[in-house]
């Protein structure tokens, strides 16, 4: 660090890349005026701010003060941020939660922050300097402590998603040059072992149709909705009248989930990415029975309106759906560990036991022996879906299309095998 006192009692602050000038304005009072960088026509990129030194500092004092005003002022402007490495870990989480909120998910953003709270206890008042890889493993062991659901132990994976979370936020300040590394990278974690997925057989799946084909209507149609097209719980209760592209056609394009505290959010699908599905005839009929029910009781629904509504036009709240599968499950004897992803899981498993290949967000059929082709160039599938929907359009208009259709439409259109999960 160097520091210059000129003539006219200013003070010039250097310290790494941080460079300041301090003028003095009266004996507690000072303006500091910090650069950064210079614009496109040369001149410097500045910007001033005057501070006063607090009574309770002594007169030995002002001068450190001063300087580390200035260095947070610098920060400020440069980052964007006023942290130190002397900024306890929750101020500064609560802080980076704040900078995310215009790049997640409102129910990312509500599971960061749940994860946080109940690290902070532990961590929280530890200054970000201060925090090793030995002061998380002591976070995860108090966490291993925890109980977990139902009282039972909780699980090592749960542990390392609070770990995960904790890397987030420091990993910001490693960025932000507030630390010079992340602790969190050096941890010791210990296995653990992976959830099984359960995913139902066959015979299954046709017992809960029969079960569900008792349902009310939409129940019905959510469900076989699900299992005809593998889509998520937020996907299918986004679902809105205009989102009906063509004969059986949808464009998936939003997802609603609940958040605590916010109650229901509408956001884009997991990969942010629109997604069209065909789905059967029998199905389609399913979706169009609550829809003229609709119309008789309370008119015709707007083309905004959500498509699984009441008879009376209420939107359900998406855990409705998810609490009433469950009840499903457990009174007519399916395994505890079903739920209502499951029924995604199955649509999965079924694809690609059909000759489906998972890489990615793209599920690839292997056309030939040589195996599949994992990119596709834009020409190449704007020329699959142009094709494919051509042919899709003309065997529903001559009444043949069937749920086995696309696999005959992909090979007679000699086009590279797509589709979208």
């Amino acid at each position: 660090m160097t520091m210059k006192i000129g003539n006219d009692a200013d003070l010039i602050y250097k310290q790494g890349g941080i460079m300041a000038y301090i003028k003095k304005k009266s004996e507690r009072r000072f303006k500091i005026t910090v650069c950064n960088g210079y614009k496109v026509n040369g001149q410097k990129r500045m910007k001033a701010q005057t501070i006063t030194v607090p009574p309770e500092v002594p007169k030995r004092g002002i001068q450190q003060y001063v300087m580390a005003e200035a260095e947070r002022i610098e920060k400020k402007f440069k980052y964007g941020i006023e942290e130190s490495d002397q900024t306890h870990f929750d101020r500064y989480a609560e802080a980076w939660l704040n900078r995310q909120k215009p790049y997640f998910k409102a129910t990312t953003l509500a599971g960061y922050r749940r994860n946080l709270e109940i690290v902070y206890p532990i961590i929280g008042g530890i200054p970000l300097a201060k925090i090793r890889p030995l002061t998380l493993e002591e976070m995860c062991e108090e966490l291993r402590k925890r109980p977990g659901r139902n009282g039972n132990q909780i699980k090592e994976c749960t542990v390392q998603k609070y770990l995960e979370t904790v890397s987030s936020v420091l990993e910001d300040a490693k960025k932000n040059d507030i630390i010079p590394f992340n602790p969190a990278h050096r941890v010791r974690k210990k296995f653990a072992e992976k959830e099984k997925q359960h995913i139902p057989q066959k015979y299954e799946m046709q017992r809960l149709l029969k079960i569900i084909m008792d349902e009310p209507i939409l129940y019905k149609a959510y469900y076989t909705m699900a299992i005809a097209t593998g889509l998520r719980r937020g996907e299918l209760c986004a679902l809105r009248w205009k989102d009906i592209t063509g004969p059986f056609e949808f464009t998936i394009r939003h997802s609603r989930s609940c958040v605590a505290g916010q109650g229901i959010v509408e956001s884009d699908t997991k990969n942010h990415r629109e997604r069209i599905i065909v789905i059967p005839a029998q199905v389609w009929e399913f979706l169009m029975s609550p829809r003229h029910w609709q119309t008789i009781r309370s008119g015709k629904p707007e083309n905004n309106q959500p498509i699984f509504t009441d008879l009376d036009g209420h939107v359900p709240n998406p855990d409705t759906f998810t609490r009433h599968l469950r009840k499903l499950y457990a009174k007519n004897g399916f395994p505890k560990e079903y739920h209502l992803h499951t029924l995604r899981h199955y649509y999965r498993q079924r694809a690609m036991n059909a000759g489906w290949q998972e890489t990615g967000y793209l599920i690839l059929k292997v056309d030939s022996p040589n195996g599949y082709k994992p990119v596709f160039t834009s020409e190449e599938v704007r020329h699959a879906r142009s094709a494919v929907n051509q042919l899709r359009n003309k065997k529903i208009q001559q009444g043949q299309y069937t749920d086995a259709t696309d696999d005959m439409l992909l090979k007679l259109a000699d086009v590279p095998t797509f589709r979208r999960m």
